[in-house]
């Protein structure tokens, strides 16, 4: 069975269905700023990837353009909660289209029960925040010799 050609139309009038869901995106928050205000609709969550390893959970949280000293990560009961914001440059042109988020954002993480919160540690390097929460040792996995007769 013969697969179907997909062909691009390279011309800049292609349509575009993730522009368009990106401008109702943006119209709606507008929407809601005008009607709720400017801290109702600000809050946003990064995006995220959590992996499992032998001795710890790792997260990792993408904030390009965000500083350590406005970023805040705590352990809260069962709950890994990162609050920072991402604060607007200065221009000095016309800002002709943007697609970055801008403002107070919130990333809420709940933790299995297996991990050590004293232990916790975060760093920020090239944008990218990793969050190590290591495991309990009794949660690790153990290694059984097999032995045989």
């Amino acid at each position: 069975m013969a697969l179907p050609v997909m062909r691009r139309d390279l011309s800049p009038w292609t349509w575009d269905p993730f522009r368009e869901l990106e401008d109702l995106r943006q119209r709606m928050s507008q929407l809601a700023q005008s009607v709720f205000g400017e801290s109702e609709v600000t809050a946003w969550s990064p995006l995220a990837e959590v992996e499992e390893t032998d001795d710890a959970y790792v997260v990792q949280l993408e904030l390009p353009g965000v500083r350590r000293d406005d970023l805040t990560v705590e352990v809260v009961g069962s709950e890994l909660a990162v609050h920072g914001e991402v604060k607007e440059r200065e221009r000095t042109g016309v800002l002709r289209r943007s697609t970055r988020r801008y403002g107070q954002f919130d990333y809420r993480l709940t933790l299995p029960a297996d991990v050590d919160a004293d232990r916790v540690s975060a760093e920020l390097a090239d944008g990218v925040l990793t969050v190590r929460v290591p495991k309990t040792e009794k949660a690790k996995p153990h290694h059984i010799e097999i032995t045989s007769r």
